[in-house]
């Protein structure tokens, strides 16, 4: 067996390392935009967590998904995305 991975082989993980970095800023990003919203909630008095606004933007990005990623594969990475910048959001202080 070659340990040398062929040229297809390095060109899709180079592809795919670039969309793992386009995921983490975007990650980021949302973080950024929830930490905003957080606080202008606070200084408004609105509550921070909106279960019904969690349900339709599961909604809408269901019926956006055009696969292959499976709606029950999106539902849950959504469920863990939206877990992760709660946590993120809460224990964190703007860099």
């Amino acid at each position: 067996m070659n340990d040398s991975p062929d040229h297809e082989v390095r060109r899709l993980r180079e592809e795919i390392a670039e969309v793992d970095r386009a995921i983490v800023a975007a990650v980021n990003a949302r973080i950024d935009l929830v930490a905003r919203l957080r606080s202008y909630k606070a200084s408004q008095g609105i509550p921070f967590l909106d279960p019904d606004r969690e349900r339709q933007l599961l909604d809408e990005l269901t019926a956006a998904n055009g696969g292959p990623l499976s709606e029950e594969g999106l539902r849950q990475l959504f469920a863990e995305v939206l877990d992760l910048t709660k946590r993120e959001v809460s224990g964190s202080s703007s860099p």
